[in-house]
């Protein structure tokens, strides 16, 4: 089956409506296509842009509250009652121009968060597609880590992998939002995970503290992420490797 005939079939697969053994066969071959897989990213992400778009926003019950009070009003009998409408349309239009402020925002930062991490799973698929892959080839991390002084305007430590089922292959400089990078490449069980670090503060978005992210749809996942921020840095860990050797791997350069 050439990759047409996959890609015809790609969001049936997304969707998650292909047979049983169309879907493993499907999951096997976007694992090993950088193409498809790339197909996939940007198909799920069109799909995440439309469900967004398509979110009503519910406001908490705080809210609620808080606009009943402000719109209520005492019975005063030299109160007429075309100024009672005004008054309560005039605050309804302040309390619907907040939710908009805010709806607005929010979507602006949750749009703003996506697309790093869509930028990070591409810099992760075109990097393994890449026929050179790394610029250091080194297992040794006493040599990786040296090679990126004066290449980054940062510092960061490698973990020590012995007795763990983890293998450094190498490391390359990356770009995020222009800002320089190092991206680091493990394997674990012939699956190949990439490490990025960037400076917190070079980056334009406002990523939480510590997550985990689904760079896919919820139930076929070509890769799992996790990103969390330590000591100026933003570290992203992301691979089709399980979700436990992802955790894994990121507890290890946590602990550095």
């Amino acid at each position: 089956m050439t990759c047409e005939s996959w890609k015809a079939k790609l969001d049936t697969y997304l969707d998650g409506e292909l047979p049983e053994e169309e879907m493993r066969a499907f999951d096997a071959h976007v694992r090993e296509c950088p193409s498809c897989a790339a197909d996939a990213l940007t198909r799920v992400q069109m799909k995440r842009a439309i469900q967004v778009a398509g979110r009503r926003f519910t406001p908490s019950a705080e809210f609620r509250k808080q606009i009943e009070q402000s719109i209520a009003s005492k019975p005063q009998p030299s109160f007429r009652p075309a100024w009672m409408f005004a008054a309560a349309a005039a605050v309804l239009l302040a309390a619907v121009a907040l939710t908009l402020t805010y709806v607005v925002r929010s979507e602006r930062e949750q749009a703003s968060r996506n697309q790093v991490y869509s930028e990070i799973a591409d810099l992760h698929v075109a990097t393994l597609a890449s026929s050179t892959p790394v610029d250091v080839i080194s297992t040794d991390r006493h040599t990786v880590k040296p090679w990126f002084q004066g290449r980054i305007p940062f510092a960061f430590n490698l973990p020590e992998l012995q007795n763990t089922e983890f293998s450094l292959l190498g490391g390359r400089m990356t770009y995020l939002d222009q800002a320089p990078g190092a991206h680091l490449i493990y394997d674990v069980r012939k699956h190949h995970i990439s490490v990025f670090v960037f400076q917190e503060r070079a980056l334009s978005a406002k990523l939480p503290v510590a997550s985990r992210e689904n760079s896919m749809s919820p139930r076929n996942l070509p890769f799992n992420m996790e990103t969390w921020s330590q000591g100026g840095l933003r570290y992203f860990v992301i691979g089709d490797a399980s979700g436990a050797d992802i955790d894994g791997l990121a507890k290890l350069f946590r602990a550095e």
